[in-house]
């Protein structure tokens, strides 16, 4: 019997960011399942009412299947995954957190990031969104992209529109995400933590996810901040070794994968 696999994409995407990696897992072991988060793709519209992790959780439960599933999560969709576990840790049977954080402690910092969220909000707002999508993509973050990646990312970007974008950033951005840190030793599934190799910020942030879940692997591999499409091959690959063996507590291991 296959297995169930509840895949949360970043800002700015939908569930066809996983495409590459839904290619790159066994169909037989695997019925991969990629959603779209309120504010994105099919629940564009979903934003008459405000945007929330807790909202978030919900959507996705409702939208999930009953039994235990696995749980993939990137960026954003990885800091809803964490919300998810720690509010329903009877449905996750393991967890896989890509090119993700549990949260921004200094509340001086949070105040600076929801600040910097809101400018974004209103450049989608009021500006052509097709502009913000250029401008998007040109972040550092994304700069060490392949041109395939780049192209692919923007037409996932291109599959909703600026006012559940904007939206989401006042409801979902790393500012108005409570610190989970100290609540990270509760989740007890297995877990793998994947971050790309040129993505420094997110290394760091990998290697304390990785030291705080009690069951979890870290996993550096060839990327950037973009692996799903950077890597996808990684990132399935991480999805089918998030086992109960391969996470006994305390174990580590890091390394690259080729893309």
């Amino acid at each position: 019997m296959s297995e169930s696999v509840v895949l949360l994409h970043g800002f700015g995407g939908t569930g066809r960011a996983f495409d590459a990696v839904i290619g790159a897992l066994p169909p037989e072991r695997y019925r991969a399942l990629p959603l779209d988060l309120p504010g994105h793709g099919s629940l564009a519209e979903q934003h008459a009412e405000p945007i929330t992790f807790e909202s978030c959780v919900e959507s996705v439960l409702a939208r999930s299947p009953q039994q235990r599933f696995a749980l993939c999560g990137y960026s954003m969709g990885g800091r809803v995954a964490l919300h998810l576990a720690l509010a329903a840790p009877d449905r996750v049977a393991r967890l896989v957190l890509v090119s993700t954080t549990a949260g921004i402690e200094d509340a001086a910092q949070r105040q600076v990031r929801i600040a910097s969220d809101e400018l974004l909000a209103q450049e989608l707002e009021e500006g052509p969104y097709e502009e913000f999508v250029r401008r998007w993509r040109a972040q550092p973050l994304f700069a060490d992209q392949s041109p395939q990646a780049r192209r692919l990312a923007a037409q996932d970007n291109l599959r909703h529109g600026p006012a559940g974008l904007a939206a989401s950033l006042r409801g979902l951005g790393a500012g108005r995400m409570l610190p989970l840190w100290g609540r990270l030793g509760e989740l007890s599934m297995p877990a793998v933590v994947l971050a790309g190799e040129r993505d420094g910020k997110y290394v760091a942030i990998a290697r304390r996810l990785a030291d705080s879940l009690p069951r979890a692997q870290l996993r550096i591999v060839e990327g950037g901040h973009g692996l799903l499409l950077d890597n996808p091959q990684a990132v399935a690959a991480a999805i089918a070794d998030a086992t109960g063996s391969a996470g006994s507590a305390g174990s580590r291991w890091a390394g690259t994968a080729s893309a």
